[in-house]
């Protein structure tokens, strides 16, 4: 029992952690990005559920869900050393993401301070489909 309490213990550590090792970016800054980008040196990646996706995102955003980063790394390729801003609808997954980027190689990651909901919120813009 106390090695499976160990384990569960070392496993929050490490995830909370990565966690800390990525930097915050506010919703303004991203807004400067992206009007201020000819050629985007950074993608946005929402990785909530493709109804959410549809329902509402930000614009120039791709969507992976937060459980098929690794299977989808082929459509982030050529982004490893690139700024990736990640967000879901309030955090939770967003750090699952990119706790998966980070172990695959993903040197520049962001996470949209906030989430969605600070987004919408705020009432920025937003793509519907």
């Amino acid at each position: 029992m106390r090695t499976l309490i160990t384990l569960l213990l070392l496993t929050s550590f490490t995830f909370l952690s990565q966690a800390a090792d990525i930097n915050i970016i506010s919703q303004q800054q991203l807004l400067s990005l992206q009007n201020a980008q000819k050629a985007p040196d950074f993608i946005v990646l929402d990785v909530r559920s493709a109804d959410e996706f549809k329902a509402g995102h930000i614009k120039g955003a791709i969507n992976i869900s937060h459980d098929a980063i690794e299977q989808h790394l082929a459509k982030l390729s050529g982004y490893e050393n690139k700024t990736v801003i990640v967000h879901c609808r309030s955090g939770r997954r967003a750090q699952t993401a990119e706790a998966a980027l980070q172990s695959n190689g993903f040197t520049k990651l962001r996470h949209l301070e906030g989430d969605y909901k600070a987004w919408v919120a705020a009432d920025l813009p937003l793509i519907k489909e």
